[in-house]
């Protein structure tokens, strides 16, 4: 359902797209609740675009969670405030940070960890260990603490990694190559 209308204090009509949804059992429904229809789950969305609705829903669903990457690229990566004097160093600077968090969700896939994990979670949960380097007779050895869990407990996760193929286009396999 849409309709058009020009509301207090706006300068151009909107759009309101009304869509209803009903409820999955597998999964959960998200916002607040619009208006109470048992099975159903309503929402609304304003705009000045002309699309059909369900094109409309199709394209801010995809975009929808969006803001919670911005935020853990904003809290969890230290990715604000960084403005630098020229132009270039703050692209620079940003686009190491997009590295980052890229490198991370790479991790997450080669280490195969089970669904999508935020990067504070990742840092405490995984990668943050206390640690001492000492020495065992003449080599040098790394003691993990305990509170962490331990190398046994990592020993799964390292594996993972250590036998993750790195995926790469057959036209850069110079073994492939005729």
């Amino acid at each position: 359902m849409t309709r058009t209308g020009t509301l207090h204090g706006w300068t151009t009509q909107r759009r309101f797209v009304v869509i209803r949804e009903r409820l999955r059992e597998n999964r959960a429904s998200v916002g607040r609740k619009l208006i109470d229809v048992p099975g159903y789950t309503f929402r609304i969305f304003v705009t000045n675009r002309s699309d059909s609705p369900e094109e409309i829903w199709r394209d801010y669903n995809r975009r929808a969670d969006m803001e919670n990457r911005i935020a853990e690229l904003k809290h969890d990566l230290n990715a604000d405030h960084f403005c630098l004097k020229q132009f270039h160093a703050t692209e620079a600077a940003f686009r190491g940070v997009l590295l980052l968090f890229n490198l991370l969700a790479e991790f997450q896939r080669a280490a195969g960890l089970p669904g999508y994990r935020e990067p504070a979670t990742i840092r405490t949960q995984i990668l943050t260990c206390g640690a001492i380097l000492g020495r065992s007779a003449r080599r040098l050895v790394l003691h993990l603490g305990e509170s962490w869990g331990g190398l046994q407990t990592r020993n799964p996760l390292l594996a993972s990694i250590l036998e993750w193929q790195i995926p790469t286009s057959p036209k850069l396999n110079p073994a492939l190559r005729c």
